[in-house]
């Protein structure tokens, strides 16, 4: 499974309408691309994080807690908060992005704004929108093919691999690792996220 073109898949246009519709947005083309990469950059984040047994392990124990996949059968509803969970961790989008980002967060909103021509407050707002979607579709593929703490960052790496050539990615994703913050290695991945949608349409 790859987990970011199960998510890019979900972006159909009635999902971009709500969206762009909830942050305000005048295009839905910015919207599209926004989100876009904000998808590769949440994958890429989760990435780093299950790059150690720690860090695996905890991530598997929140899918397993507080994400099992069930919000993919309605996105719109669910993200767009017309139906809710009996978990509220689920939804808590802003919670999710701290885990995932920490302290990039800022950088990733303000790098997107400039790719997009949104606000940083637009791209805030798409974030948290967003973030569920993701640890949903990691739930998924839990349930579906196995993932465990074993494997699951071979199937994130394995994703943001599909999205360039190897040796680019490679070194993209030791610059993400070794990133001190600025948000240059943000801007590359989530520029990817929003080629890759280019590219596909």
């Amino acid at each position: 499974m790859n987990v970011i073109e199960l998510l890019q898949g979900q972006l159909d246009e009635n999902l971009i309408q709500q969206l762009s519709q909830h942050i305000g947005a005048e295009s839905t083309e910015q919207t599209e691309a926004a989100a876009s990469g904000i998808i590769s950059t949440l994958v890429a984040g989760l990435n780093k994080n299950a790059a150690t047994p720690d860090g695996a392990n905890a991530l598997v124990s929140a899918i397993d807690r507080d994400h099992d996949g069930s919000i993919l059968e309605d996105v719109a509803g669910f993200l767009l908060g017309s139906r809710e969970t009996s978990n509220s961790s689920t939804l808590n989008g802003a919670g999710i992005l701290q885990h995932i980002l920490g302290g990039k967060q800022s950088n990733t909103q303000d790098m997107l704004g400039k790719a997009t021509g949104l606000d940083t407050a637009q791209i805030g707002k798409l974030m948290i929108a967003l973030a569920p979607m993701v640890l949903a579709a990691l739930g998924k593929a839990r349930k579906q093919e196995a993932v465990s703490s074993e494997n699951i960052g071979d199937l994130l790496s394995g994703s943001v691999k599909s999205q360039v050539n190897q040796q680019q990615e490679m070194g993209l994703l030791q610059r993400f690792l070794d990133a001190d913050g600025d948000g240059s290695v943000m801007d590359d991945i989530a520029n990817m996220g929003m080629k890759f949608f280019l590219n596909r349409k």
